[in-house]
């Protein structure tokens, strides 16, 4: 009996191990087949979300703490609530601070480690890395020398900044062979830490932050956008049923679209993309909403707003755009610049002064050019010209110029238009306001141009501001136009005239095929005075015919094809030089003296001497 007993006790242990040793083989088989999904940055994001969402919903009253730790937990709650909100504002801070509670869930509760950390980036093997984990390490890796200042210097040392000569001719463009061959030299990343950074960076901008673009939009560069290339997403509902579904299938989607801003010039980032529409929807719903501005909908399909760094975002959508697309551009990246730093090229000391002697003289100056060709930058920089004792009232549409953080010792406040405040009515309250000088940011568009000659008239000393006209000329008439389709006058050539009476000078910005920005010329407006109108008498005091006639002539020409302003180019950029032109009117020379100290007067009058009196204007 025993015998049996111990053959069956035996039997139970066989089958036992059997079934064990089988179920540890299949388990240790399924974990295997399994790793890739346990380690995939889906399934950590996944983790992460939850982990945020059980920190925020646990109830601290069932928790029986002290009351110590009570109020702990309660203010780490709320600190960790309000860095999720702000993060996706652009503040870089609360960014950090959610990135690293990022770090503890993984470290802490899904136990990552140096022995598993591969599994999810494979940082070993370069061969295994996607465009996306090169560049993003890339990067970092040059972000730990050079902070935000890491993507110019991987642009400049690299000379992305140079164009290409593509299949469509010269461009700008960053490609996947180029980032391979630099991430080849590089070999980056060997600690624990550095990975756990990067890996953190990549949930973090999967969850909270703007995707692909979330670091790039940190570092210090002009601007950024997305969605404006590539095949919109109707494109394929639309295309004739003769066109191959697999040849457009393999051309570049909207979401496949990512440029730089960088020194004024537009740089493609063709290895980068956002991955799907729903990614690239998500971002752009995301971007614009700091200080909420109100809802991006089908009925309004764009968004003008800044972030909480103070760059400028615009966001549209379809049908108003044909797709979802963003545009970032981040004055903040402007450092306090000299002059002398903007105007490099030879003989520059011609424009610089000059432009010194138009703000201390207290012209009202406008300074042009199309987009990216320096002009907020030089209209930041040539501030410092402004007497101190002078106080600054600026107008804008959104927040750009931010002249408070560069020049934090002057008297200056900024207003913007909102839905509720009209930029007539900021004008109106600006008169209370002791302001002397008055800023426009940019002046583009009809009520805008209105306000700005209201303000040269009666509402400051004198003005500054910015304009896309491509010559002095165009300036002029837009600003007309602009003042007839507002109503506040009727007559052109009044009109004509009252712009050309209000701006005295025109400081016109370019940039060539390379991005190099200079001053094209600097040219002043001047306004043909009109004589009297000819004598309808005789001497002897009778009325004649021919007297009629000649005064209907004269008034038929001035009502006609009479010019109301000529212009007069002062200084000008030739083959890599500024040149002396010819001098100021004496109008305006006298009315810049009245403005200057006798100490000025004198450096001003020996500039004059120097550059347009002794031979050396052309």
């Amino acid at each position: 009996m025993n015998e049996i007993l111990t053959a069956l006790i035996a039997a139970i242990i066989f089958v036992f191990l059997v079934v064990y040793i089988k179920g540890s083989n299949v388990n240790k088989l399924l974990f295997t087949e399994d790793i890739d999904v346990q380690y995939s940055i889906d399934s950590l994001l996944l983790f992460v979300k939850d982990a945020f969402n059980k920190i925020l919903k646990t109830n601290l009253y069932e928790m029986n703490l002290t009351k110590e730790e009570f109020e702990k937990r309660v203010h780490n709650k709320n600190q960790l609530r309000k860095a999720l909100k702000n993060c996706t504002y652009g503040d870089i801070n609360a960014k950090n601070y959610v990135k690293d509670f990022i770090k503890d869930i993984l470290v802490k509760s899904y136990n990552i480690n140096e022995d598993n950390v591969n599994n999810i980036i494979c940082f070993s093997n370069p061969k295994k890395l996607s465009i996306q984990d090169k560049f993003e390490i890339l990067l970092y890796t040059y972000k730990k020398k050079y902070g935000y200042r890491a993507l110019e210097k991987l642009i400049l040392e690299n000379e992305f900044d140079y164009p290409r000569l593509t299949d469509e001719g010269l461009s700008y463009i960053i490609t996947a062979e180029q980032i391979e061959s630099i991430f080849a030299k590089e070999k980056p990343l060997c600690k624990f830490e550095d990975k756990l950074n990067v890996i953190s960076q990549r949930l973090y901008q999967l969850y909270k932050g703007f995707g692909v673009i979330d670091e790039i939009r940190d570092m210090r560069i002009d601007g950024v956008s997305g969605g404006v290339s590539g095949i919109p997403p109707t494109f394929q509902e639309e295309i004739d049923i003769t066109v191959s579904l697999s040849i457009v299938s393999k051309l570049p989607a909207n979401f496949d679209s990512i440029w730089l801003f960088f020194k004024g010039k537009t740089i493609h980032l063709s290895f980068l993309s956002f991955g799907s529409e729903s990614e690239l929807i998500r971002v752009c719903k995301n971007i614009y909403r700091y200080n909420y501005p109100g809802q991006l909908s089908e009925s309004n399909g764009y968004k003008v707003n800044e972030m909480k760094d103070g760059s400028r975002v615009v966001v549209v959508r379809p049908p108003f755009s044909e797709s979802w697309a963003f545009f970032v551009r981040k004055f903040d990246s402007i450092d306090k610049v000299e002059v002398e730093e903007l105007i490099t090229d030879s003989k520059k000391e011609i424009p610089i002064e000059l432009i010194k002697w138009l703000i201390k003289g207290c012209r009202v100056t406008a300074i042009t050019g199309s987009q990216g060709t320096g002009k907020t930058t030089l209209l930041m920089a040539i501030i410092k010209y402004i007497s101190p004792a002078f106080t600054l009232r600026i107008q804008e549409m959104a927040f750009e110029l931010h002249l408070r953080r560069v020049y934090p010792n002057r008297n200056i406040l900024t207003f913007r238009e909102t839905t509720t405040v009209s930029s007539q009515e900021g004008l109106d309250l600006q008169k209370k306001t002791d302001g002397t000088v008055n800023i426009l940011g940019e002046v583009a568009s009809a009520p805008v141009s209105s306000l700005m000659i209201q303000m040269s008239q009666v509402a400051s000393l004198f003005t500054l501001f910015t304009h896309h006209a491509k010559t002095t000329v165009d300036l002029v008439k837009a600003l007309r136009n602009n003042l007839l389709q507002t109503g506040v006058f009727t007559n052109e050539k009044i009109a004509e005239q009252q712009v050309s009476e209000v701006v005295n000078f025109d400081i016109h910005m370019s940039k060539d095929i390379s991005g190099h920005r200079y001053i094209e010329r600097i040219t002043e407006i001047i306004p043909v005075e009109s004589s009297d109108y000819p004598e309808i008498t005789s001497n002897n005091g009778t009325t004649t015919l021919d007297g009629f006639f000649n005064v209907a002539r004269e008034y038929f020409i001035r009502m006609t094809d009479r010019k109301i302003f000529k212009t007069n180019d002062i200084v000008v950029y030739d083959n890599g030089a500024y040149r002396a032109c010819n001098p100021p009117s004496n109008v305006q020379i006298n009315s810049i003296i009245k403005n200057l100290t006798n100490e000025e007067q004198t450096e001003f009058n020996s500039y004059l001497d120097k550059y347009f009196l002794r031979g050396e204007a052309s």
